[in-house]
């Protein structure tokens, strides 16, 4: 009977105009929750009769159906925290709950939020106040990360910061930029070395030296020679009881200077003991290969000390009357403490020490899935991978699609409380309608029955 088919379209009404209130609800409620994704309801008609010409309608009514803008991004707000991530485009940060910490994930499903804020507990594991702790990539001892599987969760381990950590940064690379005097090399000149000591950092964060002395060759018979033979002693094989004092001499090369007009006081060539091209140089970089930390119990470690290109000012040189280092510069530190943390666009953690020494201890990887508003939906603004959302894969922060991780920030939510309000007026009229349709029916029906009177 049509009556009784308008009864059921005003109650399906009232149902679907129930769940759009709801969904405004939750929005108006989570407007100020960091990371939150608002909800829509989308009404479908849904139809009893098709005959054509029947004369008779059957209402079918209306049936609701919500869906989650998950793709949809809040406005990045400043904080104050290092470690308040937020993604600037596509991608989120992968999590895992505190009470898995410690399990294997590889049977878990794919967890991850769009914005945190993330600091130490008691244990220096990066989490939530609601428990959600951050996952990455831990680095080898030497800042890079290793080779890691991208569509499954094997490789990722909790981010875990320890305060009190300390660090060191052997030094590997060294310049050398000194000034050696032209008229040292004067035939009779005195034959008296000139020497410069330089700091270095070993693997265990001892601070040693180079002493690298210059002696003048003032053989020949008259004018300048313009060569020098340069010596290079190491501190830790030196100082080593069970060394022979001899092997503390790492380096020994003869450098022969230019004295035409355009590359005068200049390198023109780098030679061992028999008059070759030294062995170690290489004259492209001009980059001296070292041994440097040889101990009777160890092989010591490379050392690339740039003494300048044939032809190049910036290393050594020989010019006028005066010995001067113009240009010493080194990388490595000795042990520091970490002082803070930070997260780059990359989605890297790096540590910083109070030596300068800066380190790459984890990276933060962004997943993504083809179909984000698929993604099941979980509290704490957390979401799943599921069956509609597609399978997920782990991208290096600004490749393919996804965007930069934002360190001291907080994505807001996606709620216009604006345009809530007027849907809610919109829902209310639209409600009320319904109920207004069923009580039209309850009179008629009530006409019906007082026919029989």
């Amino acid at each position: 009977m049509s009556i009784s088919s308008s009864l059921n379209a005003g109650v399906s009404g009232l149902a679907a105009n129930a769940t759009r209130l709801a969904t405004i609800s939750d929005n108006i409620a989570n407007s100020g929750t960091f990371g939150y994704k608002r909800v829509i309801s989308d009404f479908d008609g849904m139809v009893i009769n098709q005959a054509r010409g029947a004369g008779v309608y059957s209402a079918g009514g209306v049936r609701a159906s919500t869906t989650r803008l998950i793709d949809q991004r809040g406005t990045l707000m400043a904080t104050s925290n290092p470690t308040d991530l937020a993604i600037s485009g596509r991608g989120m940060l992968p999590v895992a709950p505190s009470v898995s910490v410690g399990n294997q994930f590889d049977d878990r499903p794919m967890m991850m939020t769009t914005t945190g804020s993330f600091r130490t507990d008691a244990d220096g594991v990066l989490r939530t106040d609601s428990g959600l702790v951050l996952l990455g990539w831990p680095a080898n001892a030497d800042g890079t990360i290793p080779l890691m599987p991208r569509d499954t969760l094997g490789g990722l381990q909790p981010v875990v910061i320890n305060a009190n950590q300390t660090a060191s940064d052997p030094t590997t690379k060294m310049t050398l930029g000194i000034n050696l005097p032209a008229t040292g090399t004067e035939a009779g000149a005195p034959v008296e070395p000139l020497t410069s000591k330089i700091e270095y950092f070993g693997n265990l964060g001892t601070s040693e030296s180079l002493v690298v002395s210059f002696a003048p060759s003032t053989s020949h018979a008259s004018g300048m020679s313009n060569t020098w033979t340069m010596e290079v002693r190491d501190s830790a094989t030196e100082n080593d009881p069970l060394t022979p004092a001899d092997e503390s001499v790492i380096g020994t090369l003869t450098l022969v200077f230019s004295n035409d007009k355009t590359k005068g006081g200049m390198l023109a060539q780098v030679l061992d003991a028999n008059g070759n091209p030294h062995p170690n140089y290489d004259p492209s970089t001009g980059a001296l290969g070292l041994t440097v930390g040889k101990t009777s119990q160890y092989a010591g470690d490379a050392m690339s000390v740039t003494i300048g290109k044939l032809g190049d000012p910036n290393g050594l040189t020989q010019l006028g009357k005066s010995f001067a280092q113009t240009n010493i510069s080194k990388d490595g530190s000795p042990v520091g403490n970490l002082t803070a943390i930070e997260v780059d666009e990359n989605g890297y953690i790096r540590a910083t020490y109070d030596t300068g020494f800066i380190k790459t201890i984890y990276q933060i990887p962004l997943v993504d899935v083809p179909n984000p508003n698929g993604l099941t939906s979980l509290n704490n603004q957390t979401y799943q991978v599921s069956p509609d959302s597609g399978s997920f894969f782990l991208w290096d922060a600004g490749d393919g699609p996804t965007g930069a991780v934002v360190g001291y920030a907080r994505e807001g939510s996606t709620t216009d409380v604006a345009a809530e309000l007027t849907d809610l007026i919109q829902t209310q009229r639209a409600y009320s309608s319904n109920a207004k349709v069923i009580q039209t029916v309850d009179e008629m029906l009530q006409e019906t029955t007082n026919i029989k009177r």
